[in-house]
C-alpha cells in the first residue's frame, strides 16, 4: 500500500478531503516524503472554538491567527511560514463535534486543497473514522 498511496499524496491534483480508518499506513507513507503530516486531535463534543484551536495548534498557525472560521480559511490559504513540498492534516475526534460545525471545516478544507492543487502543492485533509460520505484515502489492498 505505501508505495500507492504516498504517489496518490504527492500528486497536486487528488488534493482533497477525505477519510481513513487509520492513521498508521498514512504516517508510513509520508515519512521521508517532504510533506508535512500534522494531527489535530478534537475532543468529545469539539464545538466551533476548541476546532479552530487545535488547528492552530497542529499547524503552528501565526500569532495573527483570528481563531474564526475566515481565520481559518485565511491560514490554510498561506501556509507561508511553511517549507512543506504539501500539507496532509489528519483530523481525530471529530466523530462527536457539531454537524454544522463539521459542515463548514469540511467545505474550508475542501477549498483549501483546490487552492493549492491548482499551485501543484499536494493539501489533503483526512478524517480518521470519518464520515462515509467521504471518499476513502486508501483502500486496504491498495
Amino acid at each position: 500500500m505505501g508505495g500507492t498511496l504516498i504517489a496518490r499524496l504527492l500528486d497536486p491534483q487528488r488534493s482533497g478531503v477525505y477519510r481513513a480508518a487509520q492513521v498508521r499506513p498514512i504516517e508510513e507513507a509520508v515519512e521521508g516524503s517532504g510533506l508535512r503530516l500534522a494531527r489535530v486531535v478534537l475532543g468529545p463534543g469539539a464545538a466551533k472554538t476548541e476546532m479552530l484551536a487545535a488547528f492552530g495548534r497542529a499547524l503552528d498557525f501565526p500569532p495573527w491567527f483570528g481563531a474564526n472560521w475566515d481565520a481559518l480559511e485565511d491560514c490554510l490559504a498561506d501556509l507561508s511560514w511553511s517549507d512543506a513540498a504539501g500539507h496532509v492534516i489528519l483530523i481525530e475526534g471529530a466523530a462527536g463535534a457539531r454537524a454544522e460545525d463539521l459542515g463548514v471545516l469540511e467545505d474550508i478544507l475542501a477549498a483549501a486543497a483546490s487552492y493549492w492543487a491548482a499551485r501543484a502543492r499536494p493539501f489533503f485533509a483526512v478524517f480518521v473514522a470519518g464520515p462515509a460520505r467521504l471518499a476513502p484515502l486508501y483502500r486496504e489492498r491498495d
